[in-house]
């Protein structure tokens, strides 16, 4: 029987931080915790996976009440940053399928069906970046980037043409076998083979009419009108990490976005 290996748990302790000064936070004191938290994580002392220190251990070790340590975590698992197992303590959240449909995926068919797509590559690139995707991702244009074509399929019919751009040097390393080969989500590759945890994303959507490069992969007209949203995804410090366009065929399918107040 074929065994599946867990992330590997974290080595850290609750002693890796130092106590916060109440005089020199500046601001809300749990909002120091949450960047204290943050920078940990993004340094790799916590990793994708890992468990954090027990919340006892990590508000003596900083220095705060318990209360106020639990009001950063609360507001880090909301951001989908850091899940809460029950019985089992705090853990840095990996991205999956289950996270993907949930956060980062909002088509879904006109009554309401909701699934993860089927994802077939359709090119892989190495280019110089144009100046809109360029600002975009903080590049200059020129800069080498990674050009990824993606047909996503709903139901069996192409729905979505991505074409992701990456910056190269974030992204060494990557080739086409590895990128086809992945074994879960596009995120959870750049979360595991790259270090880079995508934690929320910006994005516009207007409408456009299906140039010839979508009509072929969605098969469609061209010309034909269809939705276009660009994302450019983003990691800790909001640092740009992709740039993505997504040609969306709203025939039989819809874009949905849960909103809600911050909390």
């Amino acid at each position: 029987m074929a065994l599946i290996a867990s992330p590997p748990a974290s080595v850290a302790t609750a002693a890796d931080f130092a106590p916060i000064a109440p005089d020199a936070a500046g601001a809300p004191l749990y909002r120091v915790v949450k960047r204290s938290l943050l920078r940990a994580i993004e340094a790799g002392t916590y990793p994708a996976g890992g468990a954090l220190p027990s919340e006892t251990g990590l508000a003596a070790a900083l220095g705060v009440s318990i209360g106020t340590l639990r009001h950063a975590v609360d507001e880090l698992v909301a951001e989908h940053i850091l899940v809460r197992r029950q019985g089992r303590g705090t853990f840095v959240a990996m991205h999956n399928t289950d996270r993907f449909l949930f956060q980062f995926f909002h088509v879904e068919r006109s009554d309401g069906l909701r699934e993860a797509p089927k994802v077939e590559l359709v090119a892989f690139e190495r280019l110089r970046v144009d100046a809109d995707i360029a600002q975009a991702l903080g590049m200059k244009a020129g800069e080498p980037v990674i050009q990824i074509d993606n047909r996503l399929l709903l139901q069996g019919k192409a729905v979505i043409h991505d074409r992701l751009t990456l910056p190269s040097l974030l992204f060494k390393g990557l080739t086409e076998k590895r990128f086809r080969e992945r074994p879960s989500t596009i995120y959870h590759l750049y979360q595991t083979e790259f270090g880079i945890t995508v934690v929320r994303a910006q994005e516009r959507a207007r409408a456009v009419a299906a140039d010839r490069t979508a009509a072929r992969i969605l098969g469609v007209a061209q010309g034909m009108p269809v939705m276009s949203v660009q994302r450019t995804a983003l990691t800790f410090g909001d640092k740009p990490v992709e740039h993505r366009v997504s040609t969306i065929d709203t025939t039989r399918h819809d874009y949905v976005n849960l909103l809600s107040r911050p909390s």
